[in-house]
């Protein structure tokens, strides 16, 4: 899987998917897509990084109490 760097732009080859899913980590492994060379693999954090489309990773992938503060919401907006 391909995201985007925020800050370079440049495409990075996630190598950890398990990282990437688990809201517990905050960083991944991927080897950035830049020049004619292989890049070796480096640690970025999940919060530099965005599809290449530009949205925003989900947010179940970044915060480990989505649910807990997605409840709360609800319940506020209900009473």
């Amino acid at each position: 899987m391909f995201l985007q760097h925020k800050r370079s732009g440049d495409l990075v080859e996630v190598l950890t998917l398990q990282e990437l899913y688990n809201p517990c980590q905050h960083a991944i492994v991927g080897r950035m897509h830049a020049g004619e060379e292989m890049q070796d693999p480096e640690s970025f954090d999940k919060l530099d990084m965005v599809f290449p489309s530009g949205e925003p990773l989900p947010r179940c992938w970044l915060d480990p109490n989505y649910r807990v503060q997605a409840a709360q919401i609800l319940v506020s907006a209900t009473s």
